[in-house]
């Protein structure tokens, strides 16, 4: 992974050491907290409902075991024991005093993270394939490119002051797990005229998003060759930061620029600024590349071959051992490896917590099967990338004894979750209490491997922070009166063939959504054909059968 030279860790110390004097002012009376807002906002501190909350930066989910360890100290000590994993592949922390968070942002530096443009209106956090770099369906390996962009976007001076914060993803595999197409500006790793042998190079898409516009990206370009990411995604923020709305921040996203002038107005915009710096400074060449790669090599992996007579001999012995194979891992390009999936979803905590006890666990497994590395997904949880085959059973004892070995990746109860009404001043209902509720709904094993892969996400309001309008099913809080209603929406994708979820009718009740939920998998059960997902029943049969049952069960 990257590690910091000299002058990274100069701004960030100095980056520090500036805050540390704005907290101290703030404190002595010196600086308001009108002042001191825009301030913290840009080192990623928030205040919410019942303290203030401090969201680190974790560039295309990259950790490593030492870091993962301060996380862990982070949390002891200035926290409530536990941290909180986002959908933008980030950790929060809910619980900091103020006069604490210099001393952890100091803490953060030691180890080369920072919490720098996790929030405010700017370039935030460059979000990534979790499996970037051992997946078998990848084309090349997207972290350089997402280190490029993220070198080029932190404190970027053009780009600190947008309209509205901004988000980019790069995917560099043929199945996205980036969900580029929901991002301002989302790069699509692609061969050139699609021959396997040509020029590699970047589909770029526009003007995606969700919020309370939802909207799926555009594509501007269809082929953007690599040379030119940067100054192209300049001509992109430079045509956005002139014409962007900033007299309503809820029309102030590139997705509501995007279309109000239309895709090919917007284009020849972009176009023409691009044709401006396209052979600037900012255009790169081979050994921009070649040195980026460096700090992503291969590791040093064994000549194993494919399969371990062990691991199935325990398949075979140990019902939890092999739901948690068969669920929590998935196949490795490299022969005699699995990646390894750590659900964040154990059923009595909130969906993406994780204890501090619990991280320096997951650090030293790292440390010990795959290279000290891990990964955090934007579905709020965790991976191993480089497990040995051989290896997995110790792997699954080591989590299984921190409470870490949940087989549910994939299910209903693998759900993506915002922090609601806990904790988000924002939000209009609560999120947490409704997954403990489904959790508690469904809670049979069995089950759960039978209904197969649902992506169900939850959000306690329209920003969206949960993903709900692309959950195969999704949920939305909302206020009515005071009280907490919810509405759902079944077949939202966020893979390639990118949807919005189609609403189901009127909000239901909150006692009643786990059944709610239920009766979608009964029609689901009822009417899918063989190896059918949730989602390709619902495109073969459409919303009416789900409204039907949902409708007539809670009149």
């Amino acid at each position: 992974m990257y590690q910091y030279d000299a002058v990274d860790k100069t701004i960030v110390n100095e980056r520090v050491a500036q805050f540390r004097d704005q907290v101290e002012r703030h404190l002595r009376g010196e600086l308001s907290a009108a002042d001191l807002q825009h301030l913290r906002l840009r080192n990623g501190l928030y205040m919410q409902i019942h303290a203030h909350m401090l969201r680190v930066s974790i560039p295309y989910g990259m950790i490593n075991s030492d870091q993962m360890r301060t996380l862990a100290h982070i949390a002891r000590k200035y926290d409530k024991g536990y941290g909180h994993f986002t959908t933008r592949q980030n950790i929060q922390y809910n619980w900091p005093n103020l006069k604490d968070v210099p001393d952890i942002l100091h803490d953060l530096a030691e180890v080369e993270m920072h919490a720098m443009q996790t929030s405010g209106n700017c370039i935030r956090n460059i979000s990534s394939d979790q499996y970037a770099g051992v997946a078998p369906d990848e084309i090349i390996d997207p972290r350089p490119y997402c280190e490029i962009i993220r070198q080029w976007s932190t404190l970027h001076p053009e780009f600190y002051w947008l309209p509205r914060k901004f988000k980019i993803a790069v995917t560099g595999a043929t199945n996205d797990r980036a969900a580029v197409q929901f991002h301002d500006i989302g790069l699509e790793v692609v061969r050139k005229d699609g021959d396997q042998n040509a020029e590699v190079g970047f589909r770029v898409y526009v003007g995606g998003g969700m919020g309370r516009t939802p909207v799926i990206g555009k594509v501007i370009k269809e082929f953007l060759a690599r040379d030119d990411i940067l100054s192209y995604c300049e001509a992109i923020l430079r045509v956005y930061n002139l014409h962007g709305r900033r007299d309503n921040k809820y029309k102030a996203r590139i997705k509501i620029l995007v279309n109000a002038f239309g895709i090919d107005k917007f284009r020849d915009e972009v176009e023409a600024e691009w044709a401006h710096i396209k052979d600037s400074q900012l255009k790169l060449h081979e050994v921009d590349f070649d040195a980026m790669a460096k700090f992503f090599p291969l590791p040093s992996y064994e000549d194993l071959a494919q399969g371990d007579e062990r691991v199935e001999k325990w398949r075979q012995l140990d019902s939890r051992f092999k739901a948690w194979v068969d669920n929590n891992t998935v196949a490795h390009k490299q022969s005699g490896y699995r990646i390894v999936n750590i659900s964040l979803k154990e059923h009595s905590v909130a969906p993406g917590d994780i204890t501090d006890t619990q991280m320096e666990a997951v650090a030293d497994i790292a440390e010990q099967y795959s290279f000290a590395e891990i990964r955090s997904t934007h579905e709020q949880n965790l991976v191993l990338a480089d497990v040995r085959e051989q290896d997995l059973l110790e792997v699954w004892k080591a989590l299984d004894a921190v409470n870490l070995a949940t087989a549910n990746i994939g299910s209903v109860n693998d759900m993506i979750c915002c922090p609601g009404l806990d904790f988000c001043s924002l939000a209009n209902a609560s999120s947490i209490s409704v997954a403990k509720q489904i959790n508690e709904r469904f809670d049979n094993d069995d089950e759960l491997y039978d209904i197969g892969e649902v992506k169900l996400k939850m959000s306690g309001c329209m920003n969206a922070c949960g993903h709900h309008h692309v959950g195969h099913i999704g949920i939305l809080g909302v206020d009515k009166k005071g009280e907490e209603w919810y509405q759902l929406t079944v077949g939202g994708d966020a893979t390639n063939s990118a949807e919005l979820g189609t609403r189901l009718g009127p909000a239901i009740a909150k006692d009643n959504v786990s059944d709610a939920i239920g009766d979608i998998l009964d029609v689901y059960r009822d009417q899918r054909s063989d190896d059918e997902r949730l989602l390709d029943t619902f495109r073969r049969i459409g919303i009416e059968p789900f409204k039907e049952r949902v409708y007539a069960e809670q009149a």
